[in-house]
């Protein structure tokens, strides 16, 4: 392909459309899983309704963990030292995961104990799923706890057995895993080398492939790969990491965009997605975030897709449990969920996430004693009061998300 320019060259970090994508994808799994939370598209995922290999929101999620894979390893190339990559990732996922938590088990939960029993009276005390066992279950990342003193009982959700008040989080742990891998190949120069580290992401590209083929026993070599969906998830990241690599080397060119896109959809709807329509999928999404400029603005004044995708289902659940679905029917449902969780999302960016993000490179005075380095003050602010008072709510977020999990130790190990 003579005249063919390659991803590195065209890639923009700071001027891409991927911000919008993430966006888009967040969307496609709420509106996937609104089917078994809420009952509508006939009650199932969207994309099950054909015999897919994957749902809508599957489809989304390997979209977030390629660009994951290519955008992590980029950053830990780059980074100054594998502490500060490890910190980047920690202010990102974990104080809007904490408000989540706080939220859903303080806030979202008690509302639906009231519309069920009509009074708050036992909630604190119900004997097991408590709320002040939730946070501490789950603040890891890792899911120990779905479901919150059997609230929702009358969701359709429940009665299918989806009892969670979270059922789009259990990725996170999966991402947080890969990020620590990534991690690991950089301390031991894996990434620099490229060779090593597309070596190690090729192994689970072809450990992916045996499995979509049902080729030997996986489970039985690698307890770990029991869990079909540890390959399902780290395939796609893998991919990411590869294309990062060896971004110089990959082209980009329109009409190749396009078709991977229609082979994508092509082998969502026939087969063949864990095969070959993940990767066509990632490619396109990588063409369409590099080429299309036009929407590069989208998450310029907030990245809302992290606080929709987690959300986004206990959203869902909380108004499936007034019954909205069945009084409004499906269309306002959505349009009810789209509203609350961009509103939900945006308070929490501002409030809790960009707060944490201006820590980034934040490195307090006496910690560069210590290394013997100059102080960096924390980015971002605004004038006056509102320099000096935007890390209250996150403070107050730590200090609270701290005491919880506190209390849910001593209440564990009494």
């Amino acid at each position: 392909m003579n005249g063919v320019r390659s991803l590195g060259d065209a890639f923009d970090p700071r001027n891409n459309s991927i911000g919008f994508l993430r966006w888009l994808m967040a969307f496609m799994v709420i509106f996937s899983h609104a089917g078994p939370v809420a009952g509508i598209f006939g009650a199932v995922d969207v994309g099950a309704q054909w015999g897919a290999e994957t749902s809508l929101g599957g489809v989304a999620v390997t979209g977030f963990f390629f660009l994951s894979g290519m955008l992590i390893t980029r950053s830990m190339v780059r980074s100054r030292s594998p502490f500060r990559y490890l910190w980047h990732r920690v202010v990102r996922i974990f104080p809007a995961w904490f408000l989540i938590l706080v939220v859903t088990a303080f806030l979202l939960a008690p509302l639906a104990w009231i519309h069920a029993e009509g009074t708050i009276r036992g909630y604190l005390s119900y004997p097991f799923d408590s709320p002040w066992d939730y946070v501490w279950n789950n603040f890891t990342l890792v899911l120990n706890q779905w479901a919150i003193a059997g609230t929702g009982a009358q969701t359709h959700a429940v009665q299918v057995g989806y009892n969670s008040w979270n059922g789009s989080a259990w990725t996170l742990m999966y991402e947080f895993a890969c990020y620590l891998g990534v991690l690991a190949l950089g301390v031991v120069g894996a990434l620099s080398g490229r060779v090593v580290g597309a070596a190690v992401a090729a192994a689970v590209l072809m450990l992916s492939t045996f499995q979509a083929l049902h080729i030997g026993d996986l489970a039985g070599a690698i307890q770990t790969l029991s869990n079909p969906q540890v390959l399902q998830l780290a395939a796609p990241f893998a991919f990411g990491t590869i294309v990062q690599l060896f971004i110089e080397k990959v082209p980009l060119d329109d009409r190749l965009g396009i078709a991977m896109l229609v082979v994508a959809g092509l082998c969502w709807w026939r087969g063949g997605w864990f095969l070959f329509g993940q990767y066509a999928f990632a490619y396109g999404l990588i063409w369409f975030g590099t080429r299309v400029k036009g929407l590069a603005g989208w998450d310029r004044h907030a990245d809302l897709s992290y606080g929709i995708y987690i959300a986004g289902w206990p959203v869902m659940f909380l108004l499936a449990e007034y019954g909205l679905p069945a009084y409004s029917g499906g269309l306002w449902y959505l349009v009810c969920v789209i509203v609350l969780v961009h509103l939900y999302a945006y308070l929490s960016y501002m409030m809790i996430e960009k707060p944490a993000l201006d820590l980034k490179n934040w490195m307090p005075r006496w910690l560069a004693r210590v290394r013997g380095v100059d102080a960096v003050a924390p980015g971002g602010g605004g004038p006056g009061l509102l320099r000096r008072t935007r890390f209250v709510p996150l403070s107050l977020l730590l200090l609270i998300t701290l005491g919880l999990v506190l209390v849910g130790a001593a209440r564990n190990w009494a």
